[in-house]
């Protein structure tokens, strides 16, 4: 059974995240920014752990003991278009997304290339590989997380430790419904904002993305990429198949 630590545990995917390898006997460290909103997790350590705090992480890292696993799942997202959306917000998410699931990892390696194993486990999004309008910004911090992720795989395969991403569409988890939305008073882009939900397609639960980063952790060969749910297999494979001369899903815009 392996040491699994992950990151934003508080709620949505993290949480259900928490519970699914610790069900199947894994030693799970959950950790969040507020580590009493972990209480009634069945894990084995509740940490607090800011992915934007240096000394935070560090702190939650020397308190875990040996970590096999890293769950890199904190993060956030807004509603906005590109043309005004407030760059501080953009910063915000590069920080949380991104940069803080590399200072995690960052915090973690030494450790697990000393002894010739260890696996990244990256929570990212279908919109790591395309991108959906609105969402531009949580798009940008998960392709950029994704080269993260594929550079990390290239640079600490040769000491034994293994990376993946995992990938869902769109998932019930109240993330969405959390997210700050920047419209002015009659924005032209209302109209696209209102047509977003048909374009996000169909929802998986939070549960089910829990059981693709299990499953993952469980292999001896986990594969770079993992989908997780048919919806996000569709659009993925859509994705890789279209043209590149044009904006993947441009024409099934309709505003």
């Amino acid at each position: 059974m392996s040491s699994v630590l992950i990151t934003g545990a508080s709620k949505g995917i993290g949480r259900a995240i928490a519970v699914a390898p610790a069900g199947r006997g894994h030693r799970v460290i959950a950790t969040a920014r507020r580590p009493e909103t972990l209480a009634d997790l069945p894990v084995d350590q509740r940490l607090r752990l800011d992915v934007t705090d240096q000394e935070s992480v560090d702190q939650a890292v020397r308190d875990a003991g040996d970590i096999d696993v890293l769950v890199s799942n904190a993060g956030e997202t807004v509603r906005a278009p590109l043309e005004s959306v407030p760059l501080s917000e953009v910063e915000r998410l590069f920080q949380l997304n991104t940069l803080g699931a590399l200072r995690v990892a960052q915090a973690v390696l030494p450790a697990m290339r000393e002894r010739g194993t260890g696996h990244l486990v990256f929570v990212s999004s279908i919109q790591g590989r395309l991108v959906l309008p609105m969402i531009g910004p949580y798009g940008a911090t998960k392709w950029a997380l994704e080269a993260l992720a594929e550079t990390l795989a290239i640079e600490t395969g040769h000491f034994g430790i293994k990376v993946s991403v995992v990938q869902p569409g769109a998932v019930s988890s109240g993330g969405g419904e959390r997210a700050r939305v920047f419209l002015r008073e009659n924005d032209p882009y209302t109209p696209l904002y209102e047509a977003l939900p048909a374009l996000r397609g169909e929802l998986i639960t939070p549960e089910k993305v829990a059981a693709t980063v299990a499953d993952t952790i469980e292999l001896s060969e986990p594969p770079l990429r993992v989908p997780s749910g048919a919806p996000a297999e569709r659009v993925l494979r859509a994705r890789k198949e279209a043209p590149e001369n044009e904006p993947f899903l441009a024409a099934e815009i309709n505003w």
